[in-house]
């Protein structure tokens, strides 16, 4: 049985994001954990492009969870990336808004993301 690969992008649900600026963050995430996983996870990095680049979107409930959900990200060997907006537009400078998880093994992912509700 091949093993199945997905990224997973949890966006802070304690801060009020437009769904413009929602959705650049996610793809921040997204690029940068793809790139990530491109350079130091090959193997995730080539089964999740080969199987159509999954993503999922979820809730955090505020910043402490996302450094929580990061350091098991790290624990298990996951690419990760935490996103820190700018502060051009809605949010002021430095405001973290989401972290990205993956490419990696679906049921590693799973066991740090799967209790989160979808966004």
């Amino acid at each position: 049985m091949n093993e199945e690969y997905k990224m997973v992008i949890v966006v802070r649900n304690d801060i009020k994001l437009g769904p413009g600026k929602m959705a650049a963050q996610v793809a921040h995430a997204a690029v940068n954990c793809a790139f990530s996983a491109k350079k130091n996870y090959k193997k995730y990095f080539d089964g999740w492009y080969d199987e159509g680049q999954k993503k999922v979107v979820v809730k955090a409930k505020s910043l402490g969870e996302l450094h929580e959900l990061q350091f098991q990200a790290k624990n298990a060997g996951l690419p990760n990336s935490l996103i820190t907006d700018a502060g051009h537009t809605q949010l002021p400078p430095g405001t973290v808004t989401c972290l990205g998880i993956g490419p990696g093994p679906e049921a590693a992912i799973d066991k740090i993301t799967g209790h989160l509700k979808l966004d």
